[in-house]
């Protein structure tokens, strides 16, 4: 492995764009991104990467000999494969995106927590000088991104929470994920769209990957499962309030809390099923933290593999989510499908990477635009979202709680020359 200080350049929407504009010149594969909370790092940019779709088990897989994960705590990530994988159900319809799609790659720009770019690369290549420039010269870009959106049926989203709340009474459940979705039209530059989601509303869990088939930009702020050394880490989030609202409200009321707590006990189920007897337990319960547009409620829970568990048996035995699924888990996948009106799609799954030196990383695909082709090769994106279900829970609450998580994101653009020259989102057209 080989690594180069660089030094201080653009902020991570700036190098983005600067990658995406020396790839054009160079006719490579664009790049890809994970920026907020990845590795320990700040961003971790992958300068250009062929992302194709493969089959599912295979996304986060490494090539034949190469250690799941390194040393614990290094700061290093070198290199790895990253990629997404799509919500399962409803598979047999035609999704508008692979079910998944990844790439490999040596090298990756990684921005730490004191604002120095680093070089890393798996093999012993020294640093391009256009590479670099493109990190230390990053300036502003022109690219624009337009995107109407249509805001999904709220009757249907109502029909189906109140079917979920018939089954919590009837004991089928105790707690589901109900999610609607809104659709639109797009053109333009969709990376454009994410460097601007992320200059802008910072979240903790964002990536982006680009290939002929559309693109992903998720700008999560949860964190699925790590897997650092023997340690599995997830971060669930369940409980939201607008941001403008007190947080204190969010911690104390009953609702939210047990909505968290039962799906704690569900990652802990989940968890445990790779772990070492005895070492799964909850690091943190409850902590009331920001993210774009919204407080959130986000606890973790922490165990030690078993001997030999590799990434793929924690995809077995944990995808997907337990937050955006339900309790019992099983269970409220088979009712999710019959109460929602359209496929999940990227939406729900995860997105992240697995390096050989730094170990596995991955988001859970929330507040996550899909960028596809419909028959004719315009463009058509999407975006889920949606609410844990209680016995408490009031439809016309849930609704607006959907509204709250989409408003950040369906603001982007609304505020001229922050990131790109051109960009326009109109929201609420359509069904309200």
């Amino acid at each position: 492995m080989r690594m180069e200080r660089l030094g201080r350049g653009g902020t991570p929407d700036r190098v983005l764009g600067a990658l995406a504009e020396r790839a054009g010149i160079l006719k490579i594969p664009p790049p890809a991104a994970l920026t907020g909370e990845w590795f320990g790092a700040a961003a971790v940019l992958v300068p250009s990467v062929s992302v194709e779709s493969v089959p599912p088990e295979e996304v986060f897989s490494l090539p034949p000999g190469a250690a799941e994960c390194g040393d614990a705590g290094r700061p290093r990530i070198g290199g790895g494969r990253i990629g997404y994988l799509a919500y399962p159900d409803r598979i047999p319809e035609r999704p508008a995106l692979p079910l998944a799609a990844g790439g490999w790659t040596d090298t990756v720009l990684r921005l730490d927590a004191d604002g120095c770019w680093w070089y890393e690369t798996l093999g012993a290549a020294p640093c391009p000088d256009d590479l670099a420039a493109a990190v230390l010269d990053a300036k502003t870009t022109d690219s624009g991104w337009h995107i109407d959106w249509i805001r999904p049926h709220r009757d249907e989203h109502r029909r189906g929470v109140e079917r979920c709340l018939d089954a919590i009474r009837a004991g089928e459940v105790y707690q589901a994920c109900v999610c609607t979705r809104f659709t639109g039209r797009w053109d333009g530059d969709p990376l454009a769209f994410f460097a601007e989601g992320v200059a802008r509303t910072a979240p903790a869990r964002a990536a982006y990957l680009q290939g002929s088939w559309g693109a992903v930009a998720s700008l999560s702020p949860e964190l699925f499962v790590s897997l650092d050394g023997d340690t599995l880490r997830s971060s669930p989030i369940k409980g939201t309030l607008p941001l403008a609202a007190d947080p204190a409200a969010l911690r104390a009321s009953v609702k939210d809390v047990a909505e968290n707590v039962m799906i704690v006990d569900l990652v802990r189920n989940d968890l445990g099923r790779v772990a070492e007897t005895g070492s799964v337990r909850v690091e943190e319960l409850l902590t009331v933290r920001p993210a774009p547009g919204v407080w959130h409620l986000v606890s973790t829970v922490a165990a030690t593999r078993q001997p030999g568990a590799t990434i793929a048996d924690v995809l077995d035995a944990a995808f997907p989510p337990a937050s955006v699924t339900g309790c019992p888990k099983i269970r409220a996948r088979e009712l999710l499908t019959r109460w929602e009106g359209a496929p999940r799609g990227v939406y729900c799954g995860t997105v992240g990477m697995t390096s050989p030196l730094a170990g596995t990383e991955l988001n859970v695909a929330i507040r996550t635009v899909e960028f596809g082709y419909n028959d004719a090769g315009g463009g058509v994106c999407g975006l889920g979202v949606g609410g844990g279900i209680t016995i408490d829970s009031d439809p016309d609450a849930e609704w607006q709680e959907c509204l709250d998580k989409a408003a950040s994101i369906l603001a982007l653009g609304d505020t001229a020359g922050v990131t790109a020259a051109q960009h326009t989102s109109r929201a609420g057209v359509g069904n309200s």
